[in-house]
């Protein structure tokens, strides 16, 4: 397995990653590396908000919440169903508003989208190939367009970076380590590239030299530091879907998508889960380890 590494990779400053990924931050980007001050420490509001208060927040109607013992470890949720787009924004921007209140934990909601295509902040109209009969939102996550639907992993990663650590340009990287890091639980060797958004899978062996292909996408942003939106792995979906738009906004044909099904894995969406969830505490857990309280 090979996962994301500093060596060899040229040096990002923060400009750089928020240019790459269309985050949405501080005005400042220097401010990034700048010691933060002291911000007083909230109530503990554990032990007077685990009724009720804390149910209304915990995640959106139609996901399973499995709330881990480890205080420190984010709360994780899966969908059973397709959840439609909009509502489920709407579900993500209450759950940080509730942890920058005290009134949640950190989350990680796993699900699978109705059909819908969104456009990040670095989109432009003409990566908008053949929508179709799709809708089209505008959102604001970091990122180009991209396709969501069936047989896609999407994963909306909810930190609270102030309880952590304030660096936009390690939680990216941090991120791409985990994606590597639990594809490589299941067999694909994927990593992100300079220039290009996301994670990607040489393919030089079986569709010539200098092919590869993207897997997994992300896109991200913050609101006072409390990351949300996240990343999408493409465990089986249709890839005939991604040709409505121009991924990554590389107009390229050495460059595709593929997925766990088009590489031959023979993983499920159940079995990418279980990886995730393995590799969390090693990659992103251990980057951004969680301050006590």
């Amino acid at each position: 397995m090979r996962c994301p590494s500093d060596r060899n990779r040229p040096f990002e400053g923060p400009a750089d990653v928020k240019r790459r990924y269309g985050l949405q931050g501080p005005a400042k980007a220097d401010s990034l590396y700048r010691r933060q001050p002291r911000r007083p420490r909230r109530p503990n509001r554990r032990k007077t908000r685990r009724g009720k208060d804390r149910a209304q927040v915990s995640s959106p109607g139609e996901l399973h919440t499995a709330v881990s013992a480890d205080v420190t470890a984010p709360e994780w949720s899966t969908a059973p169903a397709l959840r439609p787009y909009g509502p489920t924004l709407r579900d993500m921007e209450r759950r940080v508003e509730a942890i920058l209140a005290g009134r949640a934990d950190e989350a990680i909601w796993l699900l699978e989208h109705e059909p819908v295509l969104t456009a990040g902040t670095s989109a432009e109209p003409a990566e908008l190939r053949d929508p179709g009969d799709l809708p089209v939102l505008r959102v604001g996550r970091g990122g180009r367009y991209t396709w969501h639907g069936p047989g896609q992993r999407v994963v909306y990663v909810m930190l609270d970076l102030n309880r952590r650590r304030r660096d936009v340009r390690l939680l990216v990287r941090a991120l791409e380590a985990w994606i590597a890091a639990a594809l490589g639980e299941l067999g694909v060797d994927a990593a992100p590239r300079e220039g290009r958004i996301g994670l990607w899978v040489d393919r030089s062996g079986d569709k010539g030299p200098g092919r590869e292909d993207k897997i997994a996408a992300l896109g991200i942003r913050l609101r006072r530091w409390v990351s949300y939106h996240g990343l999408s792995v493409n465990v089986a979906p249709d890839l005939a879907e991604f040709e409505r738009i121009l991924p990554c906004g590389i107009d390229d044909p050495r460059y595709g998508v593929t997925s766990l099904a088009d590489l031959g894995t023979g993983a499920t969406m159940a079995d990418l889960d279980t990886a995730l969830k393995a590799t969390f505490s090693r990659t992103v857990g251990r980057l951004l380890p969680h301050a006590p309280r």
